[in-house]
């Protein structure tokens, strides 16, 4: 009887043992950092799992092998994506979805911004002990509403909370951040007031991208930041024709800028951690279909392997296509072409390859869109290509009759084929006039 006490004196005394090295083992787990930043000399560095990490990442939802293959090791998406990312190794900055006031969304409106918070609560403590998360990101450019008007200050209060339950609930110190565009630059006041609980700034730039070091040293920003879209210069920042219609560089020239600003901005500024560059797809409609994705249908373009580069130091085994001029009857897009309708045009490309290969050319026109979405190009559709103008198409040039629709704008794409799995892309406009 007395031993059968000592026994279980003995197996409750390990019971107790036991629970307690599993909660000193639950403690330093919240207290372990999967994710950390440290700052030395002026130049911010992300650490995962205690090593050195840049971020190399795109925005997008598909070609993730390829992305993979490219040497991103990131992806910036939805939650929806994690499995997927993790397992090609690669992390993922996790979008969490908030309202905007240019949807409609109220910041005055107490419960609404409750159930928000709720509704994010939801996702962190759903996602946050899963292996590929990197980063939070909460919500997008929520201070822009089209037409450059005021936002709700509140805005920045309800985000502020946000961070700080992020930081109370996730175990790992996943970095939090917002994003913001390029606008009203003083915002970063507003943002350094009422959110000291986020970790970092992300920040969407295209052409204006060179100029986010000197305004976030001029607005005192003393954190580090993500670039987290970035890309071909917006149809709101280049050159138009007399006509109003914006004028989009060829693939070629994207990729010159992808470079130019990866090199003199991300890689070169001590705040920056990283990027994400965009878009990481195809045809997906805004201005064009071309305008800002680095894919067309299944293809590679030039600032895909420009990224390669950038990521790995290498080119790949085989170059896209390179085009070097897109005219129509010797004339450029700046020149503001004007042509009568029933007449014959010739338009010309000139397009190189690398690698010496037989180039295929396919050709489309379309007309120019007349309303475009309020924000990021959301409701625009490609519209349906003319027809039956195409005269005669040899090598690199096309005869085409000018379509009738006087005062309409018209844009004539190519796309030149190497047959290894790359595409070079460019289009011109101009403008219809009548006999």
């Amino acid at each position: 009887m007395i031993q059968s006490i000592k026994n279980m004196k003995t197996m409750i005394s390990l019971v107790f043992l036991t629970m307690a090295l599993g909660t000193l083992q639950c403690s330093d787990i919240k207290k372990e950092k999967k994710i950390s930043m440290q700052q030395e000399n002026g130049k911010f560095q992300l650490l995962r799992d205690g090593k050195p990490y840049f971020i190399k990442g795109a925005v997008g939802w598909n070609f993730l092998d390829e992305l993979k293959a490219a040497g991103a090791n990131s992806l910036r998406s939805s939650p929806s994506l994690l499995n997927r990312a993790d397992s090609l190794g690669l992390s993922m900055l996790v979008n969490l979805p908030m309202g905007a006031e240019r949807n409609g969304f109220d910041y005055n409106d107490e419960v609404a911004v409750q159930q928000q918070f709720d509704k994010v609560k939801d996702i962190i403590e759903t996602y946050k002990d899963h292996p590929a998360v990197l980063m939070w990101s909460i919500g997008n450019e929520l201070d822009h509403i089209p037409g450059d008007l005021d936002y709700n200050l509140k805005l920045w209060d309800a985000i502020n909370d946000i961070a700080r339950m992020i930081k109370e609930i996730d175990p790992y110190g996943h970095p939090v951040m917002t994003v913001i565009g390029y606008g009203k630059l003083e915002k970063i006041r507003d943002i350094k007031e009422r959110c000291p609980d986020l970790d970092l700034l992300g920040i969407n730039a295209y052409a204006s991208l060179l100029k986010v070091p000197e305004w976030l040293t001029q607005y005192g920003w003393d954190k580090p930041y993500v670039v987290t879209e970035w890309g071909p210069s917006g149809w709101w920042e280049v050159p138009r024709t007399n006509y109003g219609v914006v004028i989009e560089e060829t693939s070629s020239e994207k990729a010159v800028v992808y470079r130019e600003r990866y090199e003199k901005v991300i890689l070169a500024d001590p705040r920056c951690l990283g990027s994400y560059v965009f878009l990481w797809t195809s045809n997906r409609q805004e201005r064009t279909h071309t305008w800002f994705n680095m894919f067309h249908n299944d293809l590679k373009t030039e600032t895909v392997e420009v990224m390669q580069y950038m990521w790995t130091k290498e080119w790949p085994q085989n170059r896209a296509p390179q085009i070097h001029a897109l005219r129509i009857d010797g004339q450029s897009a700046v020149e503001s072409i004007t042509l009568r309708q029933g007449e014959l045009a010739l338009a010309s490309v000139d397009c190189t390859d690398p690698d010496g290969d037989t180039l295929r050319y396919e050709w489309e026109l379309l007309p120019e869109p007349t309303s475009f979405g309020s924000y990021a190009g959301q409701g625009e559709v490609k519209p349906e290509a003319v027809s039956g103008v195409f005269e005669l198409m040899e090598y690199n040039q096309l005869q085409f009759k000018v379509p009738s629709g006087k005062g309409r704008n018209y844009r004539l794409f190519v796309y030149v084929y190497d047959d290894h799995g790359s595409i070079g892309v460019a289009n011109i406009p101009f403008y219809v006039d009548s006999k």
